[in-house]
C-alpha cells in the first residue's frame, strides 16, 4: 500500500449488537472515554488481549551495524523477542513521510530458521481520520507503516533505509511495534474438516440470535438474511409498487466473533448522516495467511490502529478474507453511518472495507471478491445506493483533493480513487468493475 504520503479497526458491546437495523439516522455522537495512547515502551498490558513489544530503532553503525550496512539506516540486528504475530513501524509526528524502505526477517516460534527479508510498506497519509474531526485532531496520532503478518514468531531482525539525504530524511522516534493479537475467541471443533475450518471462522449463534433480523446481544455471527428478511428488517416497503434495490444481508462475523476487546478502543461511536459509497482497500498485511487465522490477523491490526498509531477504534468499517468471509470492524452497528478512519477525506458519508492481504501483483481471490459484492449489495442498499452508479463526495482534505471539492465517484470505488496511493492494490482494483456488477445483481436490479 505504497502511497506518497499516513496509514490511519472489536467486539460491538451488547447494545451495540442489539440495535435495530433500521434506516433511522442517529445523531452524532462523541466518545466519552479517556484517551487511548499509543504503547510508548515494550509492555504486556495485563488488561486487554494480546499485547505490544515497542522496541526504539537505532543507528545500525558500531556495534549494531550489519555487514555492508548504511551509516544512515536505522534498525535492529537479530534478536530474541517475547511471541508475536504482526509488526509494524511508527514514529512520533503524523505529518511526516518515512522516505524510505522497510525491510525485516523473522524467525518462527521454536524454530532455528530466517525468513527471507520482507518489505513492510510505507504510507504516510492515505488511511486515517477526516482533519478537523476529534479524532483526527486528538494529538495522539503517530505516523505508521502498514502492519505485516508475519505469523507465530520469537526473532526479529529490521533496516530502515531512507531514498537518500542521510539519516536526516527519516522521521523522528522510529520504533517497531511486535504485535501479539491475543487467544483466539473459539476454537474449530475436534475432527473437523480442513475446509469447513477455513471457510468459517466463527458459526456459533446463541439460540435466540436473530428475532426479526436483530441479532441477540454477544451473538459471535450474524446470519445471512434473505432479500425479503432483510428489507424487513431494514423497515423498506416490499410492494411492487416501491421495490427495495437492497442485497440480502450476507452472514458476518461480530466484533465478538474475531475476540475485538472492547477495552481497548474509546468509549461512544460517532456516526455521519449517510453511506453514499464504499471504498475497497487492501489491508497490506501480506497474503500469508490462512482463513482460520484471519481473526487473529484483524486482532492485531485493531491493536496496531490503537494502542500503536493512536487511532480511537479499528479503521475500516468491514474487512473481507481470501475465503470471502466478512467481518464487522470499527464498532456502533453493522447497519448504521459509522464514521471510520479508511479513506483520508472522504470518510464522511462513505464506509470502507478491507479485503485482508497484499493485491498489488496478487490477483485477489474470487471469494474475497463476492463477499465484497453480497456486503455492498446489503450495505449499499440499506441507503438507497446503486452499486454501479455515481455519488458525489465533499472532500475533508487530502493529496488528492482540497478541502471543501464536491468529487463524483464510482459508488463502488478504489481507495486511489479519493488519495494518491497504490491501495487497494492494482489486481484488486482491476477487479472493481466485476465486483460492483455483481453487486448491482444482489440488488435485484438486473
Amino acid at each position: 500500500m505504497r502511497a506518497y504520503l499516513v496509514s490511519s479497526i472489536a467486539v460491538t458491546c451488547a447494545a451495540a449488537l442489539a440495535l435495530p437495523l433500521t434506516l433511522a439516522t442517529p445523531a452524532a455522537s462523541h466518545p466519552g472515554g479517556p484517551p487511548v495512547g499509543p504503547a510508548a515502551a515494550p509492555s504486556g498490558e495485563g488488561d486487554v488481549a494480546g499485547s505490544t513489544q515497542s522496541l526504539r530503532l537505532v543507528p545500525l553503525g558500531g556495534g549494531e551495524r550489519t555487514v555492508g550496512g548504511d551509516p544512515a539506516e536505522r534498525g535492529l540486528t537479530r534478536r530474541d523477542v517475547r511471541p508475536f504475530s504482526l509488526l509494524g513501524v511508527v514514529w512520533d509526528d503524523v505529518r511526516a513521510p518515512l522516505h524510505g524502505t522497510v525491510q525485516v526477517r523473522t524467525r518462527a516460534t521454536g524454530g532455528s530458521a530466517w525468513s527471507g527479508w520482507q518489505d513492510v510498506e510505507t504510507h504516510t497519509g492515505e488511511h486515517g481520520a477526516d482533519p478537523g474531526t476529534r479524532e483526527g485532531g486528538s494529538g495522539r496520532l503517530r505516523g505508521a507503516t502498514a502492519p505485516l503478518w508475519v505469523g507465530d514468531s520469537d526473532g526479529v531482525e529490521i533496516r530502515v533505509r531512507p531514498d537518500g539525504g542521510g539519516a536526516a530524511a527519516l522521521p523522528a522516534g522510529l520504533r517497531l511495534e511486535l504485535i501479539d493479537p491475543g487467544p483466539e475467541p473459539g476454537q474449530a471443533a475436534p475432527g473437523a474438516s480442513p475446509e469447513a475450518a477455513e471457510r468459517s471462522t466463527s458459526s456459533a449463534v446463541s439460540p435466540a440470535a436473530s428475532v426479526a433480523g436483530v441479532p441477540a446481544a454477544g451473538a459471535a455471527v450474524l446470519p445471512a438474511l434473505s432479500r425479503a428478511a432483510t428489507a424487513a428488517a431494514a423497515g423498506l416497503s416490499t410492494s411492487a409498487a416501491a421495490k427495495p434495490y437492497i442485497g440480502p444481508r450476507p452472514k458476518i462475523v461480530t466484533r465478538k466473533g474475531w475476540g475485538a476487546d472492547e477495552k481497548m478502543r474509546e468509549k461512544g461511536f460517532v456516526y455521519t448522516k449517510s453511506v453514499k459509497a464504499a471504498f475497497v482497500h487492501h489491508s497490506a498485511t501480506g497474503n500469508n495467511y490462512t482463513c482460520r487465522q484471519a481473526p487473529s490477523v484483524l486482532r492485531g491490526i485493531y491493536r496496531f490502529h490503537v494502542k500503536s498509531s493512536g487511532w480511537r477504534d479499528f479503521g475500516y468499517n468491514f474487512a473481507v478474507d481470501k475465503c470471502g468471509n466478512i467481518y464487522e470492524g470499527r464498532a456502533g452497528g453493522v447497519s448504521k453511518p459509522v464514521l471510520g478512519a479508511h479513506t483520508l477525506g472522504f470518510n464522511t458519508n462513505s464506509t470502507g472495507i478491507a479485503v485482508i492481504g497484499t493485491y498489488s501483483s496478487t490477483n485477489p481471490p474470487a471469494a474475497a471478491l463476492t463477499g465484497v459484492a453480497r456486503l455492498t449489495a446489503w450495505k449499499l442498499g440499506l441507503h438507497g445506493g446503486n452499486p454501479t452508479g455515481k455519488a458525489t463526495l465533499t472532500s475533508g482534505g487530502g493529496n488528492r483533493y482540497k478541502k471543501g471539492k464536491k468529487v463524483k465517484f464510482n459508488t463502488i470505488a478504489g481507495h486511489r480513487d479519493g488519495f494518491v496511493t497504490d491501495c487497494p492494490g492494482g489486481r484488486l482494483y482491476g477487479k472493481l468493475g466485476s465486483a460492483r456488477t455483481a453487486s448491482a445483481k444482489y440488488q435485484g436490479r438486473r
